[in-house]
């Protein structure tokens, strides 16, 4: 298994039950040790001593789980119509993984086209098996507990991709959870002077490899801020052309939110169309204003828009006053800006040059600086605590999207008659 899918599966996994089958002691001594990997918290293990048989009486009478592990000592004709027979007493969204005796490519082929999500070699490890076990759950239930958090700001110039960065460092940092950073602004991106590095990719390259699910490639892309930070290296696109198209955005944060907990993407300086698809997406908007009366009016326009895409609700919308104290003859007053916006300030942060331009031209996180670690704990976090202490607590539901084996199973049946 690659380091991309090692590194895909350093997740806690969504609630799930697992059963396996086997009459090899050294096997389910493996299985038994997953219980104590703690990605596996939220999922029910069973290791019973048994093979496909014992698996396809046991779901005659009781629902089959989210994955269903058999070993054989034979790949034979007969084991396949055994499978077959599993496969009709299962339900349709369980996943299945055959373990076998011999290391044989087009036996493996066979296997995936009959619907199985893996075959594996004996002997079997348990970091292996819980590796696999843990792609398989994902592929067949998804991540719903990752969050993507959205930045936008109401106009240029207002310190969104600043907010943005000084999030990322604080969530991955201080509350010590994987996160990854994206820019939607293509070729008018400044992450990497803000985070520090020389792009080395562009975002259509980043979605190409994610059309062809090329994990590998994926990797090469980002840079590693931290050992709990990484930045996709974008912003050696174009300027003048769009880098990208919407659904092209969407295939890349669904493959990147497999891998990382909590994905933050800037949209500052982004297509209008590429805000939309991550708006519609997101956990949580964070819409970045400065008090001007300018800045204020197209914040309050903008969050309009953002609740009628999201079906007339504020929920999961935040807003934040940046800058104040720049202009303050000129700035709409702390207490008529709610009243003026119809909405409720989230937050307010200073306007502090030495902090944010300063440390901006030194490549230096806002948390290097004292005063911008305080605003970060302050002001930022507090934003984003709820919804990442739900993606933690908060059980999954499975997936209908995919059918489990047994829609595998019945197309090899049908193509048999």
């Amino acid at each position: 298994m690659s380091d991309a899918v090692n590194q895909g599966t350093s997740i806690l996994l969504p609630a799930a039950s697992i059963a396996v089958y086997s009459r090899d002691a050294a096997t389910l001594e493996a299985v038994r040790d997953i219980v104590n990997d703690w990605r596996f918290a939220r999922v029910t293990i069973q290791a019973e001593e048994g093979d496909v048989t014992t698996a396809t009486n046991a779901y005659k009478d009781i629902q089959s789980p989210e994955l269903v592990i058999v070993q054989t000592d034979t790949i034979e004709g007969e084991f396949v119509k055994k499978l077959e027979e599993l496969g009709a007493q299962c339900g349709p969204d369980t996943a299945a993984i055959v373990i076998g005796p011999v290391n044989d490519v087009y036996l493996y082929r066979r296997m995936i086209e009959m619907g199985i999500s893996d075959y594996l070699v004996r002997p079997v490890k348990s970091e292996v098996l819980a590796d696999v076990f843990a792609k398989t759950i994902i592929d067949r239930l998804g991540v719903s507990s990752s969050r993507l958090i959205a930045f936008v700001g109401a106009k240029g110039g207002v310190g969104t991709s600043s907010l943005a960065q000084a999030m990322a460092w604080g969530i991955s940092d201080i509350l010590g959870q994987k996160t990854l950073l994206l820019d939607s602004a293509g070729g008018w991106s400044t992450t990497a002077v803000g985070i520090g590095f020389e792009p080395s990719t562009t975002l259509a390259e980043a979605a190409r490899a994610a059309e062809n699910r090329d994990e590998d490639s994926i990797k090469r892309m980002l840079f590693r801020a931290s050992d709990k930070l990484s930045v996709l290296a974008s912003g050696g696109d174009v300027m003048l052309e769009a880098p990208i198209e919407p659904a092209q955005l969407e295939e890349l944060l669904t493959m990147l939110m497999v891998t990382y907990p909590v994905v933050i993407a800037d949209l500052s300086h982004g297509a209008e169309n590429l805000a939309n698809t991550v708006i519609a997406k997101a956990s949580q908007i964070i819409v970045v204003s400065s008090p001007s009366l300018t800045s204020l009016r197209l914040a309050r326009s903008l969050i309009q828009e953002i609740k009628e895409h999201r079906g007339g609700e504020a929920a999961g919308i935040e807003m934040i006053v940046n800058m104040h104290g720049l202009a303050p003859k000129n700035e709409v007053p702390k207490k008529d800006i709610e009243q003026a916006m119809e909405f409720k300030i989230s937050t307010t942060i200073g306007f502090d040059p030495a902090v944010f331009v300063g440390l901006e031209n030194q490549g230096k996180k806002l948390l290097s600086d004292a005063k911008g670690e305080e605003i970060v704990r302050k002001n930022l976090l507090p934003l984003v605590q709820k919804i990442l202490s739900a993606s933690a607590e908060e059980p999954e539901s499975a997936s209908k999207d995919k059918g489990g084996f047994l829609s595998g199973l019945l197309g090899k049946v049908k193509s048999k008659g």
